[in-house]
């Protein structure tokens, strides 16, 4: 019995599952994710954006969910350049015109409540900016312009990345799951292009810091 009890344990029982290594995996993830999506964005479309976001006359932000969520800070930044900037949805935000410029954000390009307010801006004769994964999506095809964002496949069971750089559908589908990757590099797309607007403006971070200390 006791030389039961002294017998060493297997190597492969000792051994400990590395810390955090879900967290270390999905942040991988995201990176390849975003480096994937800067390969593939079309700059002359961002280019366009950027020209028409500069000639509005006011421009509106919208989306939904977690998509909505970065679509108000990139409001904000827009707000921080003194640009006059709204949120589709708040009490204080006004009537669409046209002359305005809509950015509706959203991965399917087919999230019901955003597709019927594209109708909208269409009707109103405002132009239309959609960020999405689809192009070819409903809200996509009635867009002015549109910046297509590395993201989902269009079958939504997975993001290409899983598919085309990782080939690990199953696990990483999970460690990013209901459109992360795409709201993910959105968020970083948006702030890079605040960076491209104080060139183009010619700002610099103390003025950003200035209207942002106005608030405070």
């Amino acid at each position: 019995m006791a030389e039961d009890e002294n017998r060493a344990i297997p190597e492969e029982t000792n051994k400990e599952a590395p810390k955090c290594q879900t967290l270390h995996e999905s942040m991988e993830l995201l990176t390849k994710h975003i480096e994937q999506a800067l390969k593939e964005l079309d700059l002359n479309s961002v280019s366009e954006m950027l020209d028409e976001i500069l000639g509005a006359k006011s421009i509106f932000v919208m989306g939904t969910g977690r998509s909505g969520l970065v679509g108000k800070a990139f409001a904000t930044r827009l707000m921080h350049l003194g640009l006059r900037v709204y949120v589709v949805g708040e009490s204080t935000t006004p009537a669409l015109r046209s002359g305005d410029v809509v950015v509706a954000i959203s991965g399917s390009g087919e999230t019901l409540s955003i597709v019927d307010l594209g109708r909208v801006v269409k009707k109103i004769r405002a132009s239309l900016i959609v960020v999405t994964s689809q192009p070819d999506s409903t809200l996509g095809r009635m867009a002015d312009k549109t910046v297509r964002i590395f993201g989902r496949a269009k079958n939504g069971k997975g993001d290409y990345l899983v598919q085309h750089l990782l080939g690990k559908y199953a696990k990483l589908s999970e460690l990013a799951p209901l459109g992360t990757t795409f709201e993910i590099t959105t968020l970083v797309f948006l702030d890079a292009a605040i960076a491209e607007l104080m060139v183009r403006m010619g700002k610099d971070s103390k003025a950003l810091e200035d209207m942002h200390d106005k608030l405070q």
